[in-house]
């Protein structure tokens, strides 16, 4: 009986000569049984190596778009153009639209198409659906935002680092525990953000600064990691006791939980918040006039997005990830290794910083805003 190595190697071999085999007909051919025949083209199915058809599997499917090829200059190397480029996300209303969009604005500019499908929060098992889904329909290069928390979210990422065409994770990289993983990823600085946030605060006389989020998510994770490092790092006061999380802003019982953060923050002697995001900024402010708290008057505040910052009354302190811009080097990156044909791509890891966009909400004069 061939070892495992050997019988998918003849595998591989089969459907290359025939295009299409049937199970039964492998089953025969290698003298093994037909669990085991079907757990080998599991694992070459999860590679992308081969695509499973009715009784049999074939060669995977292709675009049908025109082949990618080199032609256009990008950041990283020429870009293939024409090509089918997948992007699978966690969501599509919060956060993501702008990134989505960059993203698309890259792969139109290369004269190719984006298809784009939206997987769950925390649901390794819905990624490798939806990553699998885009496999099937042919993309060419693949941008993927999965989980990295857990025994699952490991088995998919190890997936993802097998698969024959270019995947560059998008807000996201290798967790510590798969070090060595050679994916390519573009992300957001976000424990860096959060710790420009403390500093700004800390120039301007504050020495206790508490972080508001609304649920956990890896932005949040991220913040909670950089708002920490910058409290030990510049030797501030404990603030045991001042991470705290809220509902988000309109759901049940979000008003009286603002309430009760003020309140606690008022009296641990809190006078700066940091806050994730712009709709719990806005309302913790709406919810301090109740309470006889201004802002920036008695509490200065400082928001982490700014999708709305601005129109906030007063206007918001904001760290504004570039999202857009994000998108965009992400899909950069995937045409170029596409096209590159020297064998000798380097794992990318890409982190772009969040800009400071300084307002009224911390009590300080607004600077001209970046275009």
């Amino acid at each position: 009986m061939p070892l495992a190595a050997e019988r998918q190697e003849m595998i591989l071999a089969a459907v290359r000569k025939h295009g299409m085999v049937r199970l039964s007909d492998l089953v025969a051919q290698l003298g093994v049984t037909a669990v085991t025949v079907r757990r080998d083209v599991t694992l070459l199915a999860d590679r992308g190596l081969v695509q499973r058809v009715h009784g049999g599997i074939a060669l995977p499917h292709r675009s049908q778009t025109q082949p990618a090829r080199e032609g256009v200059p990008g950041p990283y190397g020429p870009m293939a153009t024409r090509a089918l480029v997948g992007m699978v996300v966690p969501s599509v209303e919060y956060y993501w639209p702008p990134v989505i969009q960059g993203a698309q604005t890259a792969v139109a500019a290369a004269d190719g198409r984006l298809v784009m499908r939206a997987s769950r929060w925390d649901d390794p098992a819905e990624d490798r659906r939806q990553v699998s889904a885009l496999l099937e329909r042919g993309v060419q290069a693949l941008l993927v935002a999965p989980t990295t928390t857990g025994d699952a979210a490991m088995e998919v990422l190890r997936w993802l680092g097998s698969l024959t065409v270019p995947v560059i994770l998008v807000e996201r990289q290798p967790p510590r525990e798969l070090p060595t993983l050679a994916l390519d990823a573009a992300r957001t600085a976000h424990s860096l953000g959060a710790g420009l946030a403390v500093r700004h605060l800390v120039t301007l006389g504050h020495d206790r600064v508490a972080l508001i989020t609304t649920r956990q998510s890896p932005t949040s994770r991220a913040l909670r990691t950089g708002w920490q490092d910058a409290v030990d790092t510049l030797g501030l006061p404990s603030h045991v006791g001042l991470d705290m999380e809220v509902p988000s802003y309109g759901a049940p019982g979000w008003a009286k939980a603002y309430t009760g953060v003020l309140e606690r923050s008022r009296d641990l002697g809190v006078r700066a918040l940091l806050v994730h995001s712009d709709r719990e900024a806005i309302g913790l402010i709406e919810g301090g006039r109740d309470l006889g708290i201004s802002v920036p008057g008695d509490l200065a505040v400082v928001t982490y997005d700014d999708e709305i910052g601005a129109a906030s009354d007063p206007p918001l302190t904001a760290l504004r990830p570039q999202k857009h811009r994000l998108g965009r080097i992400a899909a950069e990156l995937a045409l170029s290794k596409l096209a590159d044909v020297s064998g000798e791509w380097p794992v990318h890891r890409i982190e772009l910083w969040p800009n400071v966009i300084v307002r009224e909400s911390c009590g300080t004069v607004p600077r001209p805003e970046p275009l």
